[in-house]
């Protein structure tokens, strides 16, 4: 890959060279321009609901100890498929998702195997976000949607694909967003009758991104806890970052495991909290109500 691109260019050459030679991640990134979309209208904003096969994987992922303790582990170097190549990126591998949601899906782990946990390497989310101008960059943490949550990874997707993102900025247009307080010299921002909680924290500085997360992080991490339930989205627009935090009431809904026509698999990660749920079951994506929309995140975050 060549070195003195700047990064968002060498991902591009990344994905036209890992299209072109990797069968299995071709198939499903074409396959996301014939995936069925259906959408829920709330006050302002809708959900959408994908259905997407190839995210099984994700979704039915079993990510108890035990499981974690007996596979080898999908996002070290060592047990990656052979046709995989990334971008070093500090220390980091930039690789294509070969299941993706997003047109532009990557996953971003660590080269080390050190488990899933945001403060130490928060810095490097918003660097990041400000080198890939197209995407968006997420973390799922470990009790949050994370299929690997013993490997320390970000994703990241295009950025004009996550609902949360247009959301944010036409509702705060629209006077729908409130203010809540400045935490040095970053504007922490809460979005109206979201049916979620939603922090959006506004910065040109990242020291005053990291300082203001760090006092939201540290009012919710309990004294047992490694870090506390969330999911986080960065952006980096026009010479501003947004960070969204999005705090967490439960891994999954009850829906998840009931039986019969009651089950509906739906694993809530960044994406699905972001407005967009994805149903790897066809079943379920033609059963799944706004109802049920309401319900999970009502489970899953908090109101």
């Amino acid at each position: 890959m060549n070195c003195e691109l700047k990064l968002q260019e060498q991902v591009n050459e990344l994905f036209e060279q890992q299209l072109s030679v990797w069968e299995m991640a071709r198939n499903n990134f074409e396959g996301l321009k014939t995936v069925q979309i259906r959408e829920f209208d709330f006050d302002g904003f809708g959900v959408k609901v994908q259905f997407n096969p190839a995210r099984m994987v994700s979704s039915g992922a079993k990510v108890d100890a035990k499981t974690i303790a007996q596979r080898k582990c999908f996002l070290c170097a060592a047990n990656r498929p052979e046709v995989q190549r990334g971008i070093a990126w500090r220390d980091y591998d930039i690789l294509i998702n070969p299941f993706p949601i997003f047109t532009r899906h990557l996953t971003i782990p660590r080269r080390e195997h050190v488990d899933q946990q945001l403060v130490p390497y928060i810095n490097d989310m918003f660097d990041l976000a400000r080198e890939l101008t197209d995407f968006v960059v997420f973390y799922n943490g470990p009790k949050c949607g994370a299929s690997a949550p013993d490997h320390m990874h970000f994703q990241a997707g295009n950025a004009d694909f996550l609902p949360l993102v247009s959301d944010y900025f036409n509702l705060k247009a629209k006077g729908k967003c409130t203010k809540q307080c400045t935490i040095d010299g970053a504007d922490v921002y809460t979005i109206d009758n979201y049916l979620r909680v939603v922090y959006c924290i506004e910065s040109a500085d990242a020291e005053a991104l990291r300082q203001a997360f760090m006092k939201l992080y540290n009012s919710w991490v309990k004294e047992e806890e490694v870090e506390p339930m969330m999911n986080v989205v960065c952006l980096y627009r026009d010479g501003k970052w947004y960070l969204f935090v999005i705090p967490r009431g439960a891994f999954r809904p009850w829906q998840y495991t009931a039986e019969g026509d009651k089950q509906l698999l739906v694993s809530p990660a960044t994406v699905e909290v972001s407005g967009l749920f994805i149903t790897p079951v066809k079943e379920h994506f033609e059963r799944i109500t706004k109802e049920d929309v309401v319900d999970i995140l009502t489970q899953c975050t908090i109101e």
